[in-house]
């Protein structure tokens, strides 16, 4: 029971180190290279962007304000853990905004779109992984999804996203559209790599009339394991048989030598494997504690 218990307990505080580094760095974002430039990238903070350009408001402040009560009406519709993760996280990104003491780094604004995006994409990546979310469009997103089973939570933060940039071109000007949608992109790209690692594993499948052959070669020369999934063909009926087997992207190259010296007639196909959890890959852990 110890050693549950402190396991769980070190993956909490992993889990709080992520999403207080994560704050850090995408906050940074925004004084240093989004509101200099007038760059808006979606969401509530993008809303925040342009009053500030509009009015002169703090950009933190009012997307803090504007998160609270989307909190007190979707927080019902989270896991108490998520919930209580995302809270920890929209305050700290919010007020970390305002009260970090960095300056514009560059006027440049292809500059500020680019590192923008990458800064509030490292950080929104760590958020992730660290079990919560910034709160605002992610939740309106969920609560009409729960409502309209038909409108998927991505399509509708890419409308919101998509009508907070279209109001940066209308009330800013256009150029700052344009910009933002680079860093919308830029940030999406680094928040997959930083969610799913930059260790991409390889799904592959393989069809072959010598299959022990095979299989003993590619146990004994990569030291992955792999399964032997039962099939058909659809064209005679007979037995043919599938070997899984899950490899880094590294490995590829060796696999696909391993089956053409034992099989130049081999069939193969090869997927992308976004998570792969498990013996000989990341620990299947619960992380559902706060």
């Amino acid at each position: 029971m110890k050693t549950i218990s402190s396991k769980l307990r070190n993956e909490r505080l992993v889990a709080y180190i992520q999403i207080v580094l994560g704050c850090v760095l995408a906050a940074m974002a925004y004084p240093m290279f989004l509101v200099p430039n007038a760059i808006a990238p979606g969401g509530l903070t993008g809303i925040a962007t342009i009053l500030y350009t509009l009015f002169g408001t703090p950009v933190g402040t009012v997307s803090l304000l504007l998160n609270v009560p989307l909190f007190l009406i979707g927080y019902r519709s989270m896991g108490r853990v998520f919930a209580f993760r995302s809270l920890v996280a929209t305050v700290l990104f919010s007020l970390l905004i305002d009260w970090l003491p960095l300056h514009a780094v560059t006027e440049d604004m292809l500059l500020g779109s680019l590192f923008g995006g990458i800064l509030m994409g490292l950080g929104l990546g760590l958020i992730l992984r660290g079990g919560a979310t910034t709160g605002g469009s992610d939740m309106v997103a969920r609560m009409v999804h729960v409502r309209f089973q038909h409108i998927s939570v991505g399509a509708f933060l890419f409308f919101i996203d998509f009508c907070v940039v279209l109001a940066a071109g209308f009330f800013i000007r256009v150029e700052s559209a344009l910009y933002a949608f680079i860093s919308i992109f830029v940030g999406a790209r680094v928040i997959d790599m930083v969610v799913e690692g930059f260790d991409r594993q390889k799904a592959c499948y393989i069809i072959t009339s010598r299959m022990d052959e095979v299989k003993s070669r590619l146990m004994s020369e990569l030291g992955r394991g792999l399964t032997v999934i039962d099939a058909h063909g659809g064209f005679r009926g007979e037995q043919r048989p599938i070997i899984l087997c899950i490899v880094s992207a590294q490995e590829v190259s060796r696999l696909k030598s391993v089956v053409r010296l034992e099989d130049e007639r081999a069939f193969v196909f090869i997927t992308d494997a976004y998570e792969v959890l498990g013996e000989g890959f990341r620990n299947l852990r619960d992380t559902d504690h706060a």
